[in-house]
């Protein structure tokens, strides 16, 4: 079974305030058996448009990834991150075929 991620790109307009969503986030995403990959971090853009904090987190399946972002807590969570960060949230499956050199 292929692993799901989230992949995310936030602008946080208020870094105070964006820690109660970080707060709230924890229970689902422990529950959802999710692992961050990437967390904010240094970066460069060499094309499209950039965001401040880029965020990669890994699940077990694309089920699961798709089921905490829908789960009541979770919800309740973005419903705060709304109020303190603009951005995207993209859910897709995890590619285990042949890699380059292969």
């Amino acid at each position: 079974m292929a692993k799901g991620y989230w992949i995310a790109r936030m602008d946080v307009n208020d870094p105070e305030g964006y820690q109660e969503y970080v707060a709230l986030n924890r229970a689902p995403l422990t529950a959802f058996g999710a692992r961050f990959i990437v967390r904010g971090g240094t970066f460069e853009a060499p094309e499209g448009t950039a965001r401040a904090r880029n965020i990669v987190i890994e699940f077990p399946s694309v089920q699961a990834a798709i089921d905490c972002y829908n789960s009541e807590e979770y919800q309740a969570a973005v419903a705060v991150r709304k109020k303190y960060a603009e951005g995207e949230i993209l859910i897709i499956e995890g590619y285990a075929g042949p890699q380059p050199g292969e």
